[in-house]
């Protein structure tokens, strides 16, 4: 699926601001010999860059002595371990050119593009192929070295200290969040290559956290966490933050899967330099490729990429749905090939642990997931699978306006397979799009225009926590239902078919028309015709059985035989619904249904369709009846099962219109205003 990138914006880091802006003022000498869109795939790798050598410096001599003292024929795996104890910490990176951006600073402006080479070529080859791989970065340099303005990119980056001392790993994240946002912005990416702001990231956060303090605490506690569209890691960060400062001695393991090659690099980088295990970060497309299989997570947590189409993807994943069912990842169904969020969904319920801790699950997205598809439909189907098996847990809508590049609504889904006694059965929705939970900002940024103040924040959680149901001051915001509430039974309504038959020189012009009739021999066609232009064309005939004598009797008359698909042409030619007509019945006395007027009905799913059908179709409908074939493919009853979650109606809020006199005045005064203006123009 296409990528997406967790972006944190920098109101309360003034720091990173200033960092931002000094690294954005690289773009100012790349203008001209690179394209607006390609400034990231320079100033991105150089900042990575950068910040390694920073870190990399003060033990480049230990490492360098240790390279000298390996033993001939080391394997690659030992000579890593030797290199990366020598590199100090839980560092699992190092560096054997005898150059830093130090000394390259000092040599000869002319050797940098070759001295500059040396440098990226000879890092550890987990890092290496970052930068050779998916930034490309050799091309870049070539690139800048060809337009005469390497020494000027480099300078300007060998001017700035990204040591840990000065600049903390989560100061790093926001900027390279900011760059990418920025990056964004000029590249005019899709609605669906959205960025995850970082108050919705903590909410997300403190949700799937809240009421787990307890589990959390206590010494030898480890934890995964894992993001299947982890973007540049963003989201597994802030999770890690937080579990951390709920309990310092907690060992969190992350993991996550990206497409996107530089927000790969980033993330992968960002795993490197906090002591992480890079090859848990892998690179690759989820949906086709799981780079994690067989493996369960404690917490997951993601922001797919919304309204984006998996057409070019399908076939693996159909195979996968087809071939494994309910035992792969996509058995509970396929959503339709526009949108592609809820197969990430089903992938994240896949990796749940079945453990007594269990999983729990965070994953925001548009409002597509809640609705869309009827009964049997493969949207339908998914919600069908989570809510029967009882692990959606909370739904929460945000307001509009609170991303980066869409300013749509989006809504936090919470699912877990270890509910509470309090919740089995049960789903909370919460709206927190009114005003009481967010704020406009101050300046814009893009599509977002409004954020999530920290209280805010917490008072959703409080709600969220303590499982409050539409009660006291939050009567309006939080509702709890059973899954059952979300169901539907839909019945398929048939009404009986009526026809009257004339046979009008225009009916008669119809009938040579038809594709069936002029498959026959120009002879018999003849035959047809002439014996039909003998009826009279004023009669009418309001019962078929009666018409379809007089048809028999006429064709016996001029000696035709008429086979049975030739005659049900004719009847179809000659015919025109009537409701004053007599019902038309099959052979065995039962009317048949007429397609045009077939409805459907929906039938909640814990009301009887018979009782249902009795008091809301009869009484206007007596002569319907229910298709009792229409049955549900899983429990084979009358009528297939749906589920939606319709968060508008259940938090629908009535306003009344203003009074009329109002609007009336209104008008006045603004017509005023217009002759006013028009008088002024013409003067």
């Amino acid at each position: 699926m296409p990528p997406k990138q967790d972006i944190v914006p920098q109101k309360h880091n003034p720091q990173t601001q200033s960092l931002a802006s000094f690294v954005w003022a690289v773009a100012e000498i790349l203008r001209g010999d690179f394209k607006q869109s390609e400034y990231g795939k320079v100033i991105l790798p150089f900042v990575v860059m950068r910040r390694l050598d920073c870190i990399l410096e003060a033990s480049k001599d230990a490492v360098l002595k240790a390279a000298k003292g390996l033993p001939d024929g080391v394997d690659d795996a030992t000579k890593d371990l030797i290199l990366f104890g020598a590199a100090g910490g839980n560092l699992k990176v190092y560096n054997l050119s005898a150059f830093t951006f130090k000394s390259l600073k000092g040599q000869d402006p002319g050797h940098l593009h070759a001295n500059l080479l040396d440098y990226v070529t000879k890092f550890s080859g987990n890092v290496r192929d970052i930068f050779l791989d998916k930034f490309l970065f050799t091309d870049q340099i070539k690139r800048l070295k060809e337009g005469g303005i390497l020494w000027h990119v480099f300078e300007r980056f060998a001017q700035i200290e990204l040591h840990p001392d000065r600049v903390s790993n989560i100061e790093m994240g926001y900027l390279f969040e900011d760059l990418i946002r920025r990056f964004s912005e000029i590249s005019n990416e899709t609605a669906g290559e959205h960025f995850t702001p970082r108050e919705v990231v903590r909410l997300i956060v403190d949700l799937l956290l809240a009421n787990d303090e307890a589990a959390l605490t206590g010494s030898g506690i480890i934890r995964t966490v894992y993001d299947p569209a982890c973007g540049t890691g963003g989201m597994l960060a802030i999770t890690e933050e937080r579990m951390k400062a709920l309990n310092p001695k907690i060992r969190v393991e992350l993991f996550g899967q990206e497409l996107n090659g530089e927000s790969f690099g980033i993330c992968k980088s960002d795993m490197l330099v906090t002591g992480h295990d890079p090859e848990q970060i892998a690179f690759g497309n989820t949906l086709t490729n799981d780079a994690h299989v067989g493996k369960t997570f404690h917490y997951m947590l993601s922001n797919p990429p919304y309204g984006v189409d998996w057409k070019k993807y399908q076939d693996p994943i159909k195979e996968e749905s087809e071939t494994l069912g309910k035992d792969g990842r996509f058995g509970a169904g396929l959503p339709r090939i526009s949108d592609g969020q809820l197969l990430f969904l089903q992938h994240m319920i896949s990796k749940m642990r079945q453990d007594e801790t269990g999983s729990r699950i965070g994953i925001v997205m548009n409002g597509s997931p809640l609705f869309t598809g009827g009964a049997g439909a493969g949207e339908s189907e998914i919600r069908r699978w989570m809510l029967e098996n009882d692990w959606v847990e909370a739904i929460v809508g945000l307001p509009t306006d609170l991303f980066y590049n869409t300013g749509i609504q989006t809504y936090v889904w919470l699912l877990t397979n270890r509910k509470t006694k309090a919740r089995r059965g049960k789903v909370q929705l919460i709206d927190a799009s009114s005003e009481r939970f967010w704020q406009s900002m101050r300046r814009s940024l893009g599509s977002k225009r409004r954020e999530i103040p920290e209280d805010s924040r917490k008072e959703i959680v409080r709600i969220y926590a303590r499982m409050l149901n539409g009660s006291g001051e939050y009567q309006e915001f939080s509702k709890i239902f059973a899954v059952s509430d979300f169901g539907y039974r839909e019945i398929r309504v048939e009404r009986p078919l009526r026809l009257s038959f004339k046979a009008t020189p225009e009916r008669l012009a119809r009938l040579k028309l038809e594709k069936p009739f002029l498959k026959l021999d120009p002879a018999d066609q003849e035959a047809i015709i002439t014996s039909l232009e003998t009826l009279s064309p004023t009669a009418v005939y309001r019962n078929r059985d009666a018409f379809e004598k007089v048809l028999a009797n006429n064709f016996k008359a001029s000696g035709i035989k008429v086979a049975p698909a030739p005659k049900k042409t004719i009847l179809l030619a000659f015919s025109e619904r009537d409701e004053a007509a007599d019902i038309c019945r099959n052979s065995d006395g039962d009317p048949e249904p007429d397609a045009d007027l077939r409805d459907f009905e929906l039938v909640p799913l814990n009301e009887d369709w018979e009782d249902y059908f009795a008091r809301e179709v009869t009484p206007s409908l007596p002569d319907a009846w229910v298709d009792q074939t229409y049955r549900d493919e899983h429990d084979g009853r009358v009528g297939r099962v749906g589920y939606e979650i319709n968060f508008n109606r259940h938090f629908y809020r009535y306003v009344p219109p203003r009074p009329a006199a109002e609007i009336d005045q209104e008008l006045k005064t603004l017509e005023v205003e217009i002759a006013k203006l028009l008088k002024q123009a013409t003067a």
